[in-house]
C-alpha cells in the first residue's frame, strides 16, 4: 500500500474535536508530554503504569480524531527504526548509571553478554519511545502543516525560522511531485531497486543520479521562486500572515483534561 504526503496532509483536513484545537495548544500539550515521558526515572518500574496512562489517553484522542488507522500505523513504523537501533543495543550495553548487573544465562559469541538490567533498560526506553512518537503523530496528524508553522510564531519562534518553515511547507509537495516523475521515468525503464539479478553497484549508482537529479531540481525551482519573490517586493524584512485566533473554551479544557492526566500519572 502506497501512501503519499497528500494522504497524510489529508488527515489534518478532517473535522472533529481533536483538529478545531488550537495549534498552540497542541503544540504544547505534545511538548510537555514528552518532557514528562524524557524525564520519568531511568530505572522504576512504575514507570510502565505512568506510561501506560498517558498511552491510552492518547489513543482515545487518536480515536476522538476519527484518523485512519492504516495512516497513523504506518507514520509510527515509519519513525521506529530511527529509535529501536538504539534500543536494541541496550541488553548487551552495561550503562554507567546501574551499580550492579546479573548475567543473562545465554552464551553468546565473541564474550557478548546480556544482562537483566539491560534488557529492563532497553524496554524503559522504548515505552518512552511510544509515547513520544504516538505525541507527535496525534498532533501532525489533527494540524494543518501551514497552522503548526503560524502556531509556532505565536509561541515566540523567530520569524527567520517561521519564513523557512512556511517555504519548506509551500513547496515540499511540489519536490514530492518531482520526485513522483522520477519514479514513473524509472519504472517505465523497468528499473527495480530490488531485482537481484541486476548488480549491486549499478543501483546504487541510479539512485546517487535520482538523488542528484532531485537536488538539481530543487536549487533550480528555489532560484526561480526567489526571483520571482524579488520582483514581488519580497525583503528579509518581510514576515509571514498570520490570522487571528482566540484560546477557545474547547482547548481550555483539552488543557485541563491533559494536564489531569500527566498529573494521575505522576501519583500513580
Amino acid at each position: 500500500m502506497e501512501i503519499t504526503l497528500t494522504d497524510i496532509e489529508r488527515e489534518a483536513y478532517k473535522d472533529s474535536p481533536v483538529h478545531r484545537l488550537d495549534g498552540r495548544v497542541k503544540i504544547l500539550a505534545t511538548i510537555f508530554i514528552i518532557i514528562f515521558a524524557v524525564s520519568l526515572p531511568r530505572m522504576s518500574e512504575a514507570n510502565f503504569m505512568k506510561l501506560a496512562i498517558i498511552e491510552f489517553y492518547l489513543i482515545c484522542l487518536i480515536v476522538v480524531a476519527k484518523l485512519n488507522p492504516v495512516y497513523t500505523l504506518m507514520r509510527f513504523l515509519s519513525t521506529l527504526p530511527f529509535g529501536f537501533a538504539i534500543i536494541v543495543v541496550q541488553p548487551f550495553v552495561r550503562q554507567p548509571f546501574i551499580d550492579s548487573f546479573t548475567v543473562y544465562p545465554l552464551e553468546l559469541p565473541f564474550g557478548i553478554t546480556i544482562t537483566y538490567e539491560g534488557i529492563f533498560f532497553g524496554m524503559m526506553l522504548f515505552a518512552k519511545y511510544i509515547v513520544c512518537i504516538t505525541a507527535i503523530v496525534l498532533m501532525s496528524s489533527t494540524t494543518k502543516m501551514s497552522d503548526m508553522v503560524i502556531s509556532a510564531r505565536r509561541l515566540g519562534m523567530p520569524a527567520e525560522f517561521t519564513l523557512i518553515l512556511s517555504m519548506m511547507v509551500r513547496y515540499l509537495f511540489v519536490f514530492w511531485i518531482i520526485l513522483k516523475r522520477i519514479r514513473v521515468a524509472q519504472k517505465t525503464r523497468l528499473f527495480n531497486i530490488w531485482n537481484r539479478k541486476v548488480p549491486r553497484k549499478w543501483i546504487l549508482e541510479q539512485i546517487a543520479y535520482t538523488i542528484s537529479s532531485l537536488f538539481i531540481r530543487s536549487y533550480e525551482q528555489g532560484e526561480r521562486t526567489y526571483i520571482s519573490m524579488l520582483c514581488r517586493g519580497y525583503s528579509s524584512e518581510n514576515n509571514i500572515y498570520m490570522h487571528k485566533s482566540k484560546i477557545k473554551a474547547a482547548d481550555l479544557f483539552y488543557s485541563v483534561v491533559t494536564t489531569g492526566i500527566l498529573l494521575l500519572a505522576i501519583v500513580t
